[in-house]
């Protein structure tokens, strides 16, 4: 029994450097290729329209151009540079990106207008196979409930039969 039980962990030391060998070996080889593809200069009067086709790298090394340029006086700045360097540190991307897009309003306008549709339909289809209401809350009920306290004399201090009560008593329906 104690073989067993031996057997299945001993044997996974095994498979599990096996496994760790096969990803070490992609990740490496994969580090190894996007390393060896230099970015691309890319020019700084078309920044804005190529900021979301760019790979990381390339805006890493936008970066560090733009911080490099930005080093300069700014009047000696070209007004491509200029551009360039207010869109890359407060363009609408990344975490400044707007979370909706032209056109979103209708359509959230849309769907809100039929989810209140639908649960209106449904609160109709609830109310129709609801059962009576109770007898309790009838008009001609709550006046007898009236009649009945001031027959017994109930809460004489403050209620329906003390001097001077002008309340409705039980009726609670107009």
């Amino acid at each position: 029994m104690q073989v067993l039980r031996l057997g299945p962990r001993s044997l996974r030391p095994l498979r599990y450097s096996a496994v760790r060998c096969v990803v070490t070996t992609a990740s490496a080889v994969d580090i190894s290729a996007s390393t060896s593809s230099a970015p691309t200069a890319i020019p700084l009067g078309r920044v804005e329209a190529l900021w979301d086709t760019i790979s990381v790298e390339e805006k890493a090394a936008l970066r560090s151009q733009l911080a490099e340029i930005q080093k300069k006086d700014w009047k000696q700045l070209s007004i491509d540079e200029k551009k360039a360097a207010y869109f890359v540190s407060f363009g609408p991307h990344g975490h400044r990106a707007p979370a909706s897009k032209p056109g979103d309003n209708l359509k959230i306008a849309a769907s809100v207008a039929g989810l209140l549709g639908v649960s209106y339909l449904l609160m109709l289809g609830v109310k129709a196979m609801a059962p009576a209401p109770p007898k309790t809350i009838t008009k001609e009920w709550q006046e007898a409930s009236n009649e009945r306290a001031i027959e017994q004399k109930m809460n004489p201090i403050t209620g329906i039969t003390s001097k001077g009560y002008k309340g409705a008593g039980f009726v609670q329906n107009n």
